[in-house]
């Protein structure tokens, strides 16, 4: 996938804006997936008769699956002109995800600095997940990399903006 006149430059993102995405829902398939995936086959996610005896009463998601589809619902939450990730600043899991719960994600621009002589710049993120009943069950401050205009690239010209 390439970017699209639609992607935001650094430029357009201004502090203090927000968006909410789609949502997802988180099936036993991805639990399943993700376990095989990562090696992580705690049983509070993948065996259904340990997880009943658990405080939840039934398995729950991995915290870092959910983290990864909450990152795929941010490539649209805005669409932005990302370059990399480059870090968490902090990060915080405030509640369970069960199989059939759906999340979204609510992005802030938290803080802009111009790198790389103008062509690209930080954005800070404050980012959450929310589930179906718009309950927090992360929340936390990432950093990505994203491209700037720069300080000679123009606009799109009228012919780009004709295709």
């Amino acid at each position: 996938m390439s970017f699209t006149a639609a992607h935001l430059y650094f430029e357009e993102l201004e502090v203090g804006k927000e968006w909410l995405s789609a949502g997802r829902t988180i099936t036993e398939a991805d639990i399943v997936n993700f376990a095989g995936l990562s090696g992580d086959f705690n049983p509070i996610h993948v065996d259904h008769h340990f997880a009943s005896q658990s405080p939840f009463r039934r398995p729950i998601a991995h915290g870092m699956l959910v983290f990864a589809v909450a990152s795929g619902l941010g490539v649209y939450c805005p669409p932005v002109r990302t370059l990399a990730f480059l870090g968490v600043r902090e990060w915080h899991f405030r509640g369970p995800v069960f199989p059939g719960d759906t999340i979204r994600i609510r992005g802030k621009v938290m803080e802009k600095t111009i790198r790389g002589r103008g062509r690209r710049g930080e954005i800070v993120w404050f980012r959450q997940i929310l589930n179906q009943e718009d309950r927090i069950v992360q929340e936390g401050t990432l950093i990505t990399l994203v491209e700037a205009r720069g300080p000679h690239r123009q606009g799109p010209s009228s012919t780009e903006l004709e295709e």
